[in-house]
This record gives C-alpha cells, sequence and structure tokens, in this order.
C-alpha cells in the first residue's frame, strides 16, 4: 500500500511546526513534506526554516521565488499603487505565489492533500485555500480544524521537542518579506495597548531618526523602479537598499484597526520603508505622465485591484482584466523623482519625465503662445447650466 503523502506549506513558525507532527498524529498521513518558500525574509530565517523541516519532516523543499515574488506581484502593486486601507499590502501579495510554489512540490511528489497553518480568523487561510482549490487539492488546515489557540500550540510543541521562536510573555506572530514587515498576536490584539519599540526592526523610532535630512532620486521606467539616486538597480537590489535607507529615518510604520476579509477588524502593525516612498514617487510621477481622464478612472482601478489583491484572487478573471490597463497607462510612466527623507516622513522635491504632460511655456503667466483671450468663450459656458436655475 502507498504511502499517504500531504505537503504543507512551511515557515518554520509555531503553527506550521506543529502541523508536522498534527498531520501524523491527528490526520493519518504517513508522509509530511515541508515546503518552505523565500520571499525575502531574512536569511537566518529562511536557514532556520530549511533545517527545522529537514529535522521534523520526512522531506523539504525551499524554494527561492523572490525575483518571481518581485516581477509577478511587487511590481505589479506598485503600477497600481497597490495599497489596502491606507497602508501598502506585503503578506497578501506574497501568499497566492507561496501556495503556487506549494502546489509544484505537491504534484512532484504525488501528494494526496495540501496543509497551511492558518487559523479560521485570519485572511491568508482564504488566499492558500483559493489556489489550492484552483489545481483541485483537498486542504487540511489544523489550526482553524482543531480551533487551536497559541497557548496551545506551544504547550503542544513543547511535548514534542519542537523548538520554536516564541515564548508566552511576547507571543508575537511575525510575517516578513522583501517588500513589508508584519507584527500581530498577544498582547497587540489590544487595539489601546502601546507597542514596544522592540516589535519594529526595519524602521527607527522617527525620534532617534538623523537630524540631518537624506534627499534621493528614483528613477522609473515603465511604471516600475530602475535606479535609485542615479544607480540602475534590479528591483531586489532596490528594494533592500531602500528599505536600510528610508528605514533608519523611521519611515514606514503604520499601527492600525484593518478590516478582515471575513469582517472581523484586526489590531496590525506594519514595517515597509521602501514600498512606502516607492509608492509616493511613482503616484507623483503618474500626475506628470497621465492625463486628467487616466488618472480619475485609475483611482478606481487602483481601489479594486488592492482588494482583490488583498483577498489573494489574483486569478480572477477581472484582475488580470485590470492589470492590462493598468500595463497600458505605465509605458507613459517614466522618469526621475527626487524625495527628502526626515524623520519619519518622504516629502517629493521634484519630478521630471520624458513624457511629461506638461510644457511650462504653456502654463508660464509670462507666456504668450497661448492666446488668454481664448478662454473666453470657455468661460462664457463653464457652470451654465447651474447659473440657470433661479436661486432662492
Amino acid at each position: 500500500m502507498s504511502e499517504k503523502t500531504v505537503v504543507l506549506s512551511f515557515s518554520g513558525g509555531l503553527d506550521t511546526s506543529i502541523c508536522v507532527p498534527l498531520l501524523k498524529e491527528r490526520y493519518g498521513y504517513d508522509r509530511v513534506v515541508t515546503v518552505a518558500v523565500d520571499v525575502g525574509q531574512p536569511g537566518d530565517e529562511v536557514k532556520m526554516a530549511t533545517e527545522k523541516g529537514r529535522l521534523i519532516a520526512d522531506a523539504h523543499y525551499t524554494i527561492d521565488a523572490t525575483e518571481k515574488f518581485v516581477q509577478n506581484h511587487i511590481f505589479p502593486a506598485i503600477k497600481a499603487n497597490g495599497s489596502y486601507e491606507g497602508y501598502p499590502m506585503g503578506t497578501s501579495l506574497a501568499r497566492p505565489l507561496i501556495a503556487e510554489e506549494t502546489v509544484a512540490i505537491a504534484k512532484k511528489e504525488g501528494a494526496l492533500a495540501l496543509a497551511h497553518g492558518c487559523t479560521g480568523k485570519g485572511n491568508d487561510q482564504l488566499r492558500f485555500d483559493f489556489i489550492f482549490r484552483l489545481h483541485g487539492y483537498e486542504i487540511i488546515a489544523p489550526m482553524r480544524e482543531m480551533n487551536l489557540t497559541r497557548e496551545w500550540e506551544i504547550d503542544y510543541a513543547g511535548q514534542h521537542n519542537i523548538p520554536v521562536p516564541v515564548v508566552k510573555d511576547k507571543p508575537w506572530s511575525i510575517d516578513e518579506n522583501i517588500w513589508s514587515r508584519s507584527i500581530e498576536g498577544g498582547l497587540l490584539e489590544d487595539p489601546a495597548y502601546h507597542p514596544p519599540d522592540e516589535i519594529y526592526h526595519w524602521t527607527t523610532n522617527p525620534r532617534d531618526a538623523p537630524d540631518t535630512p537624506e534627499k534621493i532620486s528614483i528613477g522609473f521606467a515603465q511604471g516600475v523602479p530602475v535606479a535609485l539616486n542615479g544607480e540602475a538597480m534590479d528591483g531586489r537590489s532596490l528594494i533592500r537598499k531602500l528599505n536600510v535607507i528610508a528605514g533608519r529615518h523611521g519611515i514606514g510604520r503604520n499601527d492600525m484597526v484593518e478590516d478582515r476579509i471575513l469582517g472581523l477588524k484586526a489590531r496590525e502593525n506594519y514595517e515597509h520603508p521602501a514600498a512606502t516612498v516607492i509608492l509616493a514617487a511613482h503616484k507623483d510621477l503618474e500626475r506628470l505622465c497621465l492625463t486628467r481622464q487616466e488618472l480619475a478612472f485609475k483611482v478606481g482601478v487602483d481601489e479594486k485591484w488592492s482588494e482583490l489583491a488583498y483577498m489573494g484572487l489574483v486569478h480572477e478573471p477581472l484582475y488580470h482584466a485590470l492589470n492590462a490597463f493598468i500595463d497600458t497607462t505605465q509605458k507613459r510612466v517614466n522618469g526621475n523623482v527626487d524625495l527628502e527623507l526626515y524623520k519619519g516622513n518622504c516629502r517629493i522635491l521634484g519630478r521630471s519625465s520624458p513624457d511629461a504632460i506638461y510644457s511650462d511655456d504653456l502654463v508660464s503667466f509670462d507666456s504668450t503662445t497661448l492666446d488668454q483671450a481664448h478662454a473666453i468663450g470657455y468661460s462664457v459656458f463653464f457652470g451654465l447650466q447651474a447659473r440657470m436655475i433661479p436661486k432662492k
């Protein structure tokens, strides 16, 4: 009789670590194969997940998908000014890619089912489930099916001698990729709790940031960043370098109450220094290069794109249609944006583009290229209908 194999999307954290013995003890699987997907998290985390997977699973894979993440998910997010309820998305952008890489291993291993460590209260369960079901796999999610608490999980891990990077007095749940870092759980679940500075790793407290502003320049080609301070760079290198630069100026922190897909409100803390700066620069450059009608219409497109991306619905036909529209507009979003970074703020200093819909001659008060008298006829009809309504 062949062995029953399940493939587990694996981070090496508390939830996914205890899934390995649970899938055997409670679900009757013979083999548990773990898959860790590198989307730009710290090297020591990838190493930890790899070593732990090899230690506690029957087989383990570590896949470097950072370049795919940047090209196929972060770059589209930049073009769409991707944000959800006011913060740049990170975790939600990575989940569909992680799920797809897990599916690829499941096909290779001949697995009967796919598993993840998501709870039944968060968004990630839906993002993983959507991709897994798309490929026709049975889904196992011990956290939600067994209604587990983090306290129970920590005790269970101890009983099975599984090392976990969580202790009961500081049970932060961290998710990190090259674009964003999220911190939740534990005392942070109280919206009134003031988070300690120790939860932040990418950003300096703005009070302690340098007293001297730093000026930078970001170059864009077809809507995506391609240069930093005049130096051509690939996406991964540029984002990593800008995370350091903007982070030391305290830029890119969010502490907010967020509406999850299920309708629950949750207190979330985020760090995203590079994302904050790049999105601000991109949106500013769009105003120089796109028409008034394009900009007005794109506001709604960007909002809907962000909603679908937040939900992980990257195979929804509308998502692809929105990307097609956005990509068309981005052909003319080329140029440079200069910014100043200072004490938690990023300020646009100036912008330039070979595709600018701008003429300093036509707009100048000192130019006669446009005859101002031509505006008289336009003014006669401007607001005509409103003027025809009798005043009360």
